[in-house]
């Protein structure tokens, strides 16, 4: 059992339990989310947040089962709802006794009196739906339990609440349906011997206060349909299922399920942390269902990011194939082939469901990385036949130039990119139509992922029987022209040379991919020399700053609307994914695992301080490296666990 565990202490404060958040996803795009004291924080917390052309097309169906019980001639009300009037009404918090995600289940403990409920929350893998189950530990008598479902029925981003007339409630027995106008679909209710009675009433004012840190409209409305009651005595288990499917098994079933799949996910971990990050990766992953629309994939991060090219390709190794799930790993990279075009890969699919954009310098080449990681594990003989075209078109597309001025320059071998307005790297923050690290010329990790992969052609290329020399005379071009890159003042590589104001000297993370990728390409002694800068300039204990703070530029805090946010991203914010390629890096240079393993502690220590058994997005450059961005970030995750595997 893989469980960690928030005690009374911190769920009866307000101030840690609104902080810690839950997720539970459903291998579709869909989750539920919220925080540990039950207040509705952000626009993206619900029950059911259903994606209906999955990954994407994400609807915020049912935003919450308000539990009150009767017990002993006491009610008390389990919800903690924030009020735009600053009241906080009802105060379930002070009633939570433990909370604890159990092999990947968030659930919680009320003590009423000399009673105790259990509260767990789970999504049936690969259907939109949320269980609620529920779990008399102790009672000298039967507790009534009310939930109360209020829906919205909106883009997960926000919107408004539809005109409430214009939604339908039929009741049949123990099960309900809920007409969506707005979105068409139908929500069903299911609840074992439960008495269901409906409602339409408006819940107005509630206030979601880490959208307003984040300089968004942080008010809601959500509208009460049905009131769900159900009685349990002590030992006794019940619940209710919410789902957009008329066929939904019991509550305590579908949690039962969950709990079975996070252990079986955490089974072949060699340790229980590794154990517990199997779990957090499978989050992220989303597996196509035969014979349907969606793809198989990763996103990004939870809640507000679809799958996007570059995170995918990043995160598919340690998500994927350090937790032996190597055939997903495959079905991905085979199925984003389709995707190539003129050398380069979607950054982003678009959560409306539009056309992918193509404004990355970097996915294809970390697409190719991704095919490496792959073929180094697979059993499919015809893995590098199948593959080895698309190396080639990649390989082509940059050769020859494609989109946004990308493409080799013939002077040097050296691959530049960039046009005005445009943010082509990872670092590709931008407010309105100015890009914040533009980056423009030829930026030091895209030239490390470019060596890279045409010595990945170049060995694809001999197991195709085709000739591999081309790669391989491109690859020496790249490692004489590398030289370039040095900054003898600073000790360290220049981010970006032959940009519009010239070479670049801010020192930023993006040089610990060449040492971690492609060493070859500096002298032993420079490479150690870029690894030490990293670590007295950008090191922190949750990742590497983006920037170092001796930069006028630099920024410590991230926060505020969405300039202020924009502005700081790349300029300072730590960023824990960087982590694996600087343990990488490290390592090719020290060789010493047991002083590596040092840096990774303290982020595994993390993940009880923003999203529960998950690891967020980014942190503060500044101490003490507040967690901030989303809650559970795809690379994040995989770049850890690929860490601790390098340390052994």
């Amino acid at each position: 059992m893989i469980t960690r565990r928030l005690s009374r202490p911190d769920c009866t404060d307000l101030g840690v339990a609104e902080r810690r958040e839950w997720l539970v996803t459903n291998g579709r795009g869909g989750y539920a989310m919220g925080t540990v004291a039950g207040t509705l924080t952000r626009r993206y917390h619900g029950l059911l947040i259903a994606a209906l052309e999955p990954p994407v097309a994400r609807r915020l169906v049912v935003a919450s089962a308000q539990l009150e019980v009767e017990y002993r001639g006491v009610t008390y009300g389990l919800a903690t709802n924030h009020w735009t009037s600053g009241m906080r009404v009802p105060e379930g918090w002070r009633f939570i006794e433990s909370f604890a995600v159990i092999d990947g289940v968030p659930v919680w403990t009320y003590e009423l009196g000399d009673a105790l409920l259990e509260v767990a929350i789970a999504m049936p893998h690969g259907a939109d739906a949320t269980a609620v189950a529920l779990r008399v530990e102790r009672a000298t008598k039967p507790l009534r339990i009310t939930a109360r479902l209020l829906v919205a029925d909106c883009d997960h981003h926000g919107g408004a609440l539809p005109d409430p007339n214009q939604f339908s409630v039929g009741v049949d027995g123990d099960r309900a349906t809920i007409g969506l106008p707005a979105c068409g679909r139908v929500v069903h209710v299911a609840c074992s011997g439960a008495l269901l009675s409906p409602a339409l009433d408006r819940w107005s004012g509630f206030y979601a206060e880490r959208e307003a840190e984040r300089g968004l409209d942080p008010n809601a409305d959500y509208l009460h349909v049905l009131d769900v009651e159900t009685t349990l005595a002590s030992g006794e288990r019940g619940g209710m299922v919410v789902g957009l499917e008329a066929d939904l098994a019991a509550a305590p079933f579908i949690v039962d399920a969950a709990r079975a799949r996070g252990a079986a996910l955490a089974a072949d971990a060699p340790d229980a942390l590794r154990a517990e990050l199997a779990i957090a990766a499978d989050a992220f992953v989303i597996v196509a269902v035969p014979g349907g629309s969606s793809r198989t994939t990763i996103v990004a991060g939870y809640p507000w990011f679809t799958d996007w090219g570059r995170d995918t390709m990043i995160a598919l190794p340690g998500l994927l194939l350090a937790n032996r799930r190597a055939d997903v790993a495959e079905a991905i990279v085979r199925g984003f082939a389709p995707f190539i075009d003129g050398g380069m890969l979607p950054n982003v699919f678009p959560d409306a469901g539009s056309a992918p954009q193509y404004n990355t310098v970097d996915a294809a080449l970390w697409y190719v990385e991704a095919i490496r990681a792959c073929a180094a594990g697979t059993r499919d003989p015809n893995f590098a036949r199948d593959l080895f075209p698309v190396l080639r078109a990649i390989v082509d597309g940059y050769t020859h130039g494609t989109r946004y001025g990308i493409g080799v320059d013939p002077a040097d071998g050296l691959v530049r990119a960039g046009v005005p307005g445009v943010q082509l790297t990872w670092m590709d923050a931008k407010v309105g139509d100015r890009v914040i690290t533009p980056r423009i010329g030829k930026p030091v990790e895209i030239n490390a992922l470019w060596f890279a992969a045409l010595q990945t052609t170049a060995h694809f290329a001999e197991h195709c029987a085709a000739d591999p020399q081309p790669y391989e005379d491109a690859a020496a071009r790249v490692r004489e022209a590398f030289e370039r890159y040095w900054n003898e003042e600073r000790g360290c590589c220049f981010d970006v040379i032959d940009g519009p104001g010239g070479d670049d000297p801010a020192i930023r993370p993006n040089q610990l991919f060449v040492v971690a990728l492609a060493p070859e390409l500096l002298a032993p002694e420079r490479a150690r020399a870029v690894v030490d800068v990293c670590v007295r300039e950008l090191l922190t204990p949750v990742g590497l700053r983006t920037l170092a703070t001796s930069d006028p530029a630099y920024v410590g805090r991230y926060g505020g609307d969405l300039t202020a946010r924009d502005g700081a991203y790349h300029q300072g914010t730590v960023w824990p994914w960087l982590l694996g390629a600087f343990v990488q890096a490290h390592l090719n240079v020290y060789d010493d695992p047991a002083l590596a393993r040092t840096f990774i502690t303290p982020l595994a220590d993390a993940l009880d301080g923003y999203g529960i058994g998950t690891l967020g997005e980014i942190f503060d450059g500044d101490p003490p490296h507040a967690p901030c961005g989303t809650i559970a970030q795809a690379w994040s995750v995989a770049e850890l666990i690929a860490a601790l595997r390098l340390v052994g």
